[in-house]
């Protein structure tokens, strides 16, 4: 994504800007069918009203040959305006050199500058003003004049019109130069109106394309819903936390999303306060906490529903919380191991001398509560690991076997004690060194609280119907109190009066790295149960 922006937002006069050749054809389309459109009226008015209208009053023959003449060679110039071809300013210069040639003539064959027929010329300047854009038409328009003066001496030469028309020629051809300078005045604001609004064009473009970009890569959901609470767009965030409910039909409501979240966004339209809710869908099994923005424009009156992901959440708080723990447990290994290993060795050799049992007694309170504070450490130092994962498959089957059997050794506990259920089939994936630890934590516990008999402690692993491999770890213990099963999982926490507080919450924290799931889950018969999810929907 970061280079598909990088090449969207170039600076602005790198931009691509919108070509203006095809508007400039196009508009001299539109110039040669007005001027078809002229010369047929021309020609057709003087067929019908040509001695009311006095057109061609002065040589009818003239006015009719130059008339069709001039339709004949408009027609020929549609076509070339079609194809392009020849270039643009050859055909404008053609085409507006025949209406100057044109016109002209027919003013002189209708009686000359009395009849107004050059006042057409004003039309045609105007017209190739705006198409040309460019200082030429002050040329045209200096034909113009000269066409409409030599026509007027002509005139006057010829059949002794007045001389005081010379007037009207001049009036006539300053009107020529006041249009020509007028339209291509206009067509220079018009020019740069076109750049501008090009650039505009390329600014809006960027900030909805990004704008696309942003919402489409967004891993949290973003809908846009109507009053009626009908979704009318939505991200794949969305339709990733919600589930695939977008797909089945071709507008879907929020109640169809989710009855809960349409209550929301009801709520929401009375009051327009945020509650933060944080909402649990079950075909996704995702938490989602809600926002509605406002959304009230032309017409259009709605929310943006913006879906923030919880667990994403709360996975960038858990890299937070294992970088402070990273600085924490370096900090620790070397601030207070060092100084808890002197203190240890001074104790020892202090204990070595000859004392009374009370000073004794003392000396070993210091050793104790030392080591005791050294497990501390050492179960700190493993929260480090937690970020280091290496998965492999491992078989509960043979694993369970081989860890139970190792344990009776170092616990030097009976090997009735453990009873083993393992389906065969029961294969997870999960970091080895991890992996022994959590059944290191979980079973210890299991030992210190259990009756000792055989089965005591059961080791349990089977499929779920979901595909899950769940493993239990019961004994026999006492039954936690309800207070207490809150506060399992938080560090520090021990019912015990040797314990540190840290194996249940190691231990879940290493499941959670292995994508596991480690709870409390009390039995019917009084059994404490810790149950371990592996991957597969977690059950409820």
């Amino acid at each position: 994504m970061r280079d598909k922006l990088a090449l969207l937002f170039l600076p602005r006069t790198q931009q691509p800007v919108v070509p203006v050749a095809g508007d400039l054809w196009r508009s001299l389309y539109f110039f040669n069918l007005y001027r078809l459109l002229l010369a047929g009226v021309l020609l057709s008015l003087a067929a019908a009203f040509g001695e009311v209208l006095q057109l061609g009053e002065r040589d009818h023959a003239l006015f009719y040959k130059v008339a069709i003449a001039y339709f004949v060679l408009v027609l020929v110039a549609l076509p070339a305006t079609r194809l392009r071809h020849p270039q643009f300013t050859l055909q404008l210069a053609f085409q507006v050199g025949t209406d100057i040639a044109c016109l002209t003539l027919l003013s002189y064959a209708s009686g000359g500058i009395p009849s107004n027929l050059g006042m057409l010329l004003l039309v045609s300047l105007a017209s190739a003003g705006l198409v040309c854009r460019g200082k030429i038409t002050l040329f045209f328009a200096a034909l113009a004049s000269i066409a409409v003066l030599l026509e007027h001496s002509y005139s006057v030469l010829v059949h002794e019109a007045p001389i005081s028309l010379y007037m009207q020629a001049g009036f006539l051809s300053t009107a020529f130069f006041a249009v020509a300078w007028l339209t291509h005045t206009l067509s220079k604001y018009a020019v740069a109106s076109e750049k501008l609004a090009a650039l505009r064009g390329v600014d809006l473009s960027n900030l909805a394309e990004a704008n696309r970009l942003v919402i489409q890569d967004m891993p949290d959901g973003v809908m846009l819903v109507d009053e009626r609470g009908v979704v009318r767009q939505f991200n794949p965030g969305a339709e990733r936390l919600l589930g695939n409910v977008f797909s089945k039909a071709a507008s879907i409501t929020l109640g169809e999303c989710s009855p809960v979240l349409d209550a929301l966004y009801s709520a929401w339209r009375q009051s327009h306060a945020n509650r933060l809710d944080v909402l649990h869908f079950p075909a996704t099994d995702s938490s989602v906490r809600v926002r509605f923005l406002p959304v009230q424009r032309g017409g259009f009156w709605g929310a943006v529903v913006i879906l923030e992901d919880m667990q994403r959440v709360q996975a960038q708080a858990q890299q937070v919380k294992l970088a402070a723990l990273g600085r924490l447990t370096a900090n620790i290994a070397h601030e207070v191991r060092n100084p808890l290993s002197a203190i240890s060795y001074a104790a020892e050799l202090l204990r070595e001398d000859l004392h009374d049992p009370a000073q004794t007694r003392l000396f070993q309170i210091i050793l104790d509560n030392a080591d005791r504070l050294n497990n501390i450490v050492l179960d700190v130092l493993q929260l480090n690991r937690r970020d280091r994962v290496h998965s492999e498959s491992l078989n509960l089957f043979d694993k369970l076997s081989l860890f139970v059997e190792t344990l009776q050794y170092t616990e030097g506990v009976v090997p009735a004690v453990f009873l083993i259920e393992v389906a065969p089939s029961c294969v997870v994936q999960f970091d080895r060194g991890h992996f022994d630890q959590v059944l290191w934590n979980l079973c210890r516990n299991a030992l210190r609280y259990c009756q000792k008999k055989p089965g005591s402690v059961q080791l349990r692993a089977w499929q779920a119907e979901d595909g899950a491999t769940v493993l239990e770890v019961l004994n026999d213990g006492p039954p936690v109190d309800a207070d207490a099963v809150q506060k399992l999982f938080e560090p520090f926490f021990t019912t015990s009066v040797g314990g540190t507080g840290l194996g249940l919450y190691i231990a879940r924290e290493l499941c959670a790295a292995n994508g596991a799931l480690l709870e409390y889950r009390p039995q019917a018969d009084g059994r404490v149960c810790f149950r371990i999810v592996f991957g597969g929907q977690h059950e409820s």
